[in-house]
């Protein structure tokens, strides 16, 4: 067993764990990195950059219909599922690459093993060896949740294995109605699945404004996606032909593949954070401050992982701000109003600021212009 000291040890290298490694670096510390899986983190490899792909494949549909109003003769478009599968680990194979180069490049230690806080100043990695250091960064985001906790949920998959399915699904159900579901329920519907949706509330998208949600529902149906609105899974089983998904409203729905995509939570089961004094809330969110602290005076957390903002852009702005207070002796906070949110649907959605709703409950007078 061997031991090295560092001033910084981040554990996670997504976006948020890579940006604070390089500019810590940048400054002059001393730095490593453990990750676990791919460096990159959800976005990169299980996220916005692989669903990007698959929205846009899923529009081509369009744009092969539109070909021939131009002069165009498009023979019968047939989609390849393994051919897009391969092209999705192609690129984000090449992007993982640039992400490991650029950290070799500022000078970070890249551990590409299991890492776990064993005290205030110590980590311990998969292969026993450990290391000291005077300040450690938890960036180990978030991880799906198989929910609703109903009879056969396990039959069903998370987003993490939705990208990767060795054949694509004729009929696919869709649990859920957040950004996450409605991406991927559109994405599957344009590409030719008969695609379900089932979900607790009357539309999709709670939280975002209602006329975006009336207008994205009626894409979705126009599009092909069956919406079962107030009619959640109470039931998955195993039939000969797939999947039979049992609804809230009686309704049964014989499937081939079922997607729980109900949400995330804090990857921070098993780190020994609790241990080392950093206090965690009943999802397992590590609780900091304003500028990135737990209850561990020398353990610090950005992303996904504080269960704040979860967005690419600011676990990696919560990353520069700490790498620069630390490192850099700047005095540098988050600003976590006014934050802009994009859900990739089609078509695209993109927010920022209050909802019409949350604007007339603050504000006396409230005036909305929309247009079509």
């Amino acid at each position: 067993m061997s031991q090295r000291d560092f001033d910084l040890i981040v554990i996670g290298a997504g976006s948020g764990g890579v940006r604070a490694a390089r500019v810590a670096a940048n400054h002059g510390a001393r730095v490593a990195i453990a990750e676990e899986f791919r460096v990159g983190g959800t976005c990169v490899i299980r996220g916005c950059v692989p669903k990007k792909l698959y929205v846009l494949a899923s529009r081509f549909r369009d744009a092969f219909d539109d070909a021939t109003g131009f002069g165009w003769s498009v023979e019968p478009p047939r989609f390849d599922w393994s051919r897009l599968v391969a092209a999705k680990e192609k690129e984000i194979t090449r992007l993982e690459g640039l992400y490991a180069q650029n950290l070799e490049k500022a000078g970070v230690e890249l551990i590409r093993q299991r890492a776990v806080v064993e005290d205030g100043a110590t980590v311990r990695f998969a292969d026993g060896d450990t290391a000291r250091t005077k300040t450690i960064l938890i960036a180990t985001g978030g991880a799906p949740v198989m929910e609703p906790r109903i009879p056969g949920i396990e039959l069903g998959i998370s987003s993490n294995e939705i990208f990767d399915l060795p054949a694509f699904p004729k009929r696919l159900l869709v649990i859920g109605a957040g950004y996450i579901a409605v991406e991927f329920a559109g994405v599957f519907g344009r590409l030719g699945s008969e695609t379900h949706m089932a979900f607790r509330a009357e539309l999709p998208l709670r939280g975002f404004d209602l006329d975006l949600r009336k207008r994205l529902a009626a894409a979705m149906i126009q599009d092909g996606v069956t919406l079962h609105a107030a009619a959640p899974p109470i039931a998955l089983e195993k039939t000969s032909g797939g999947l039979r998904a049992h609804l809230a409203n009686g309704a049964e729905i014989e499937v081939d593949v079922a997607l729980a995509a109900t949400g995330r939570r804090p990857a921070t089961a098993g780190l020994g954070l609790e241990q080392a004094g950093a206090r965690l809330r009943e999802n397992g969110a590590v609780i900091v401050d304003a500028r990135a602290r737990s209850s561990a005076p020398s353990i610090h957390a950005v992303g996904d992982v504080t269960d704040r903002i979860n967005l690419t852009p600011v676990a990696i702005r919560e990353g520069q701000a700490f790498a620069d207070r630390l490192f850099g002796g700047r005095d540098v906070e988050v600003d976590y109003d006014s934050v802009p949110s994009a859900v990739f649907s089609t078509p695209e959605i993109g927010t920022v600021g209050l909802t019409e709703e949350e604007a007339t409950q603050r504000f006396a007078e409230v005036a909305v212009f929309a247009t079509a």
